[in-house]
């Protein structure tokens, strides 16, 4: 396991907290459960796919909350089996993804086994960037000149 050393960065940098606590967070801290992907599925739209097999929908949870979303799981009806060798783990689990700004749930859908949450960033209107028209100095009353001409 890789561990990162931030203090440099604390001690000269002002007004970086939640990113360096973003980095110091997501620290890889070895727990891979449950298997997921992350893919952007066009320019500003994405999707996480949790595998879950073994889950039904009622046994998952997921919050969006200001810039995270996070998914729990926790299987309710454990049943009475006498198992031999039980490799598809069904384990208690919350996995937490760090959203940028503007992204947002769309939809959560469960099947054959995967969660799959779509995502999309929608900044708005106001903060998008836009073209300004450039007027030409003097250009009034020279369009005025040449119609009174004509």
């Amino acid at each position: 396991m890789r561990t990162y050393d931030l203090s440099p960065f604390w001690r000269s940098t002002i007004g970086f907290d939640p990113l360096l606590n973003l980095v110091n967070d997501t620290v890889d801290n070895g727990d891979t459960y449950p298997p997921y992907d992350i893919e952007r599925t066009s320019e500003d739209q994405y999707r996480i796919s949790l595998a879950l097999v073994g889950f039904t929908p009622d046994d998952v949870a997921i919050t969006a909350e200001r810039s995270t979303l996070t998914v729990e799981g926790r299987k309710t009806d454990e049943d009475e089996r006498d198992y031999l060798y039980r490799g598809i783990s069904v384990r208690p689990f919350r996995r937490v993804f760090n959203l940028a700004d503007y992204v947002q749930v769309k939809d959560a859908t469960f099947e054959d086994g995967l969660l799959r949450i779509a995502l999309a960033r929608e900044v708005p209107e106001a903060l998008k960037p836009r073209q300004i028209a450039i007027d030409v100095a003097g250009n009034d009353h020279q369009m005025s000149d040449r119609t009174q001409a004509a």
